[in-house]
């Protein structure tokens, strides 16, 4: 039998238990550092904590809005960080038609809309893209923010149209997962139409170009004049899908 200790006849096992140590250690110190009160970790790369639409945007920004989006509850709090809607009941037209969970919106992002009624997850994605997306742009470009969005509707029970007329597939609308953007209007009140400005002056184009972009980082499915001419007017926004971005 040798008389050589155990820790120099089998070094690898305990290098191993060694790293296995420390790698539990750091573990629990990261858990401690994101659940503590007084955490130094800045809220919008705490994992731990929820989705809020103000917070800066990270890498983590798509997973937190992922698991917003996954339930009713985690996403009118989300919602409630960045907009101003009022909780309804479930709309329940039809087998194919309603709007679950159900929000009257009036406001997201810092700008206004004219009420309309919608899902949780499209509203949530609208604020999303006003907050990051639009404002910034319109600083940018004419030096103050988005004072109201424009649109034309969110939820109706129909069929999808298509440029050779309806199918006999439910449209987006009919679940309000998608929402039609027609325009905006800055602080000092100017306004800008999708169906006059697309080609319009070089800043206001430039600016409906950059909506049509950033809608495409916080939508599904975006929609606008690039893509047929059912859109001239407006930019389809939709919370389901496979992405596209037009």
């Amino acid at each position: 039998m040798s008389d050589k200790p155990t820790y120099k006849r089998r070094p690898v096992i305990h290098w191993v238990a060694l790293f296995v140590f420390i790698l539990m250690g750091s573990a629990l110190a990261a858990w401690q550092m994101m659940v503590h009160p007084d955490t130094p970790l800045p809220p919008e790369w705490n994992p731990m904590l929820p989705l809020a639409v103000t917070d800066p945007v990270t890498s983590i920004t798509p997973w937190k809005l992922r698991r917003a989006l996954g339930i009713g509850a985690s996403c009118l709090a989300a919602l409630a960080t960045g907009a101003q809607a009022t909780n309804k009941p479930d709309h329940i037209e039809s087998d194919q038609c309603g709007i679950a969970p159900q929000v009257s919106l009036s406001r997201a992002g810092g700008a206004a809309l004219k009420l309309v009624n919608t899902r949780c997850q499209t509203a949530l994605r609208l604020a999303l893209w006003s907050q990051h997306g639009l404002q910034p742009a319109a600083q940018e470009i004419f030096g103050q923010g988005v004072a109201e969005i424009s649109h034309f509707s969110s939820y109706s029970c129909r069929a999808m149209r298509t440029s050779a007329g309806d199918t006999g597939r439910m449209s987006s609308h009919a679940t309000a997962d998608a929402i039609d953007i027609s325009g905006f209007v800055l602080t000092d009140g100017t306004r800008l139409s999708l169906l006059s400005d697309w080609n319009g002056t070089p800043a206001k184009a430039a600016f409906l170009r950059r909506a049509n972009r950033t809608a495409c980082t916080w939508f599904r499915v975006t929609l606008g004049l690039a893509y047929n001419r059912l859109h001239a007017d407006h930019f389809h926004l939709q919370h389901s899908g496979f992405g596209l971005c037009r």
